[in-house]
């Protein structure tokens, strides 16, 4: 992911969250909202309580390999939230592909 596609202000993030749409999946949820750009830009959270600073991690760069290999699929124009939920860290890598498709496909 490029610099400018990505999320990272604080307010942003809250933004996002309290305003915009959301869909739910088995191991994340997906929150947008328009950004007037032409361009997305995606944001991804882990808590806490999901483990060590390691595996929060772990879990923030398998999203992102993901998001990268399927990212024109997104709808142009639009900020991202990813929230990625705790029973995440024990999905393999192809169930947890297959189930971001899914919410990207009912988008």
């Amino acid at each position: 992911m490029k610099k400018y596609e990505i999320v990272k202000e604080h307010k942003d993030f809250d933004n996002i969250i309290n305003t915009g749409k959301y869909k739910k999946g088995t191991f994340f949820v997906i929150y947008n909202k328009d950004n007037n750009l032409n361009f997305n830009r995606f944001g991804i959270a882990v808590s806490k309580k999901n483990g060590t600073a390691v595996i929060r991690n772990k879990m923030k760069r398998v999203t992102r390999m993901i998001l990268n290999k399927y990212k024109n699929m997104f709808k142009n124009g639009n900020d991202y939230i990813i929230i990625v939920k705790r029973n995440a860290i024990e999905a393999k890598y192809i169930v947890l592909e297959e189930d971001i498709l899914n919410i990207i496909k009912g988008d």
